[in-house]
């Protein structure tokens, strides 16, 4: 991996961790605080907690698709802009209503899928698997982090004091942006000839990507209904106050994140990933389930939780890298937007049935659920493809300059067998997509004689 990836992996890391970190941090005391806004009630504060899912789902295909057009980091600018709003407006309200709003706003930057697909642009086939996991790492350290943050900060600020918090990150991420993040120059064949809702359909019937949508969707609709009901179990039925539950969830994603990685290295380097998967659905199934019978006994309960969000963290690791490899050479923003979309939808649609299965059936019938959906996910999955890796090339110039970069582009376009060129001047290297069947190799060789 070259200078200019880790560079790419460390700042869009950074600015994707802080601001899930400021979405996250809510999870853990939502259902408890949000007790003490004005006109709140279990199916409102469900919806509160989704909320910016169902804006996030809306607003994710839009974003990618007008990235691939316009510019990853113009996207990405507009939706920290709309974030920060969003969380200024939670901040203010001490009703309900307005939390939802704020919470809605907070979700229409819907900069997710941009975020994956500049990634994409900025590392090699070779790495992508790599860089990825790491992305997928950091969102479960900032996670980890949400869970521990949240119940301290809410304890002595309330929830405005986690929404305001969420503003600053923000701020901290339009810096980020413009002075971490790099800046790619990517020349896809026919990327503007093709409207809008072609693209669309171009990734809705890829079937495999579509598998892996659904298990975003599933993933995600587990995990925010699963925290209208954690917190309550912890409180009522195992006498852990709110302020200490900080405790309980960093002991479980520390061990739990470690215990993953072992899994992911098998899946990637043995390319088994389709029997990974499978394990990692039916334990999060299983675990899901036995928080039914686990609520009485703290200890019993932690090691549902444990395995759980092993399984968790292992999914959420590993689904956007295989995504970026599956995706339509000219429409990675998009299949990224349609993958975003469905991770958010997800999270709406737990939000609101866990707060209304809540009200009427109480914990129990939030975790049944979970345990409900992941069944599903768990037969969906196993009609999945083993997935391979994609064929990529990386090329080094030594002749790669400002004034030469469009023209190699075009030349390393024009070659047969070439989807996809992505070049980075400042470490004179190309990244291609290649189809090697269709590779012509001398008419590539005669191009590069010209830039060595």
């Amino acid at each position: 991996m070259i200078a200019s990836e880790r560079r790419a992996i460390f700042s869009l890391g950074l600015l994707y961790a802080s601001r899930m970190l400021g979405l996250f941090m809510v999870l853990p005391v939502f259902v408890i605080y949000g007790q003490q806004l004005e006109n709140s009630n279990e199916i409102l504060i469900g919806l509160a907690i989704g909320a910016y899912g169902l804006s996030q789902a809306l607003f994710q295909i839009p974003f990618g698709s007008l990235s691939d057009k316009y510019g990853r980091k113009k996207l990405i600018f507009i939706g920290l802009i709309l974030f920060f709003l969003g969380s200024v407006l939670a901040a203010s309200s001490d009703n309900i209503y307005g939390v939802i709003i704020g919470r809605f706003l907070q979700g229409a930057g819907a900069i997710a899928s941009v975020l994956m697909a500049l990634l994409s642009d900025l590392t090699s086939f070779e790495s992508r698997t790599k860089a990825m996991a790491i992305i997928g790492m950091s969102i479960g350290v900032s996670f980890t982090a949400a869970l521990i943050i949240g119940p301290l900060v809410a304890a002595s600020f309330g929830l405005q004091g986690i929404f305001w918090l969420t503003a600053v990150f923000a701020i901290l991420g339009i810096f980020c942006l413009y002075f971490l993040v790099p800046t790619p120059l990517t020349i896809t064949k026919d990327r503007n000839t093709r409207i809008f809702k072609d693209q669309v359909f171009d990734v809705l019937k890829h079937p495999e990507l579509v598998k892996l949508d659904i298990g975003i969707f599933a993933l995600h609709l587990c995990l925010t209904a699963l925290f209208i009901a954690v917190p309550i179990t912890l409180q009522q039925s195992l006498e852990v106050p709110a302020q200490d539950q900080w405790l309980v969830y960093l002991t479980v994603m520390v061990l739990s994140f470690f215990a993953m990685v072992p899994f992911i290295i098998y899946g990637e380097k043995k390319q088994q990933m389709k029997k990974t998967f499978l394990f990692a659905i039916s334990l999060l199934m299983l675990s899901a389930f036995s928080f039914v019978l686990t609520q009485t006994t703290f200890a019993y309960f932690w090691c549902s939780l444990f395995f759980y969000f092993m399984a968790f963290n292992l999914l959420e690791a590993s689904l956007p890298s295989l995504v970026s490899k599956l995706a339509p050479a000219a429409n990675k923003g998009t299949a990224m937007g349609v993958y975003s979309t469905s991770q958010f939808l997800g999270a709406f649609v737990g939000g609101i049935s866990g707060g209304w299965l809540l009200s009427r059936f109480h914990e129990e019938g939030v975790y049944l659920l979970v345990g409900g959906v992941s069944l599903i996910w768990l037969l969906v999955a196993r009609l999945m493809k083993n997935p391979t890796n994609e064929t990529g090339m990386t090329l080094y110039f030594s002749k790669m300059e400002d004034s030469n970069k469009v023209g190699i582009s075009k030349a390393l376009n024009s070659v047969k067998g070439i989807e996809e060129v992505v070049l980075i001047v400042e470490d004179k290297v190309a990244y291609l997509k290649v189809y090697k069947s269709e590779l012509d190799q001398q008419q590539l060789d005669d191009v590069m004689a010209c830039y060595r």
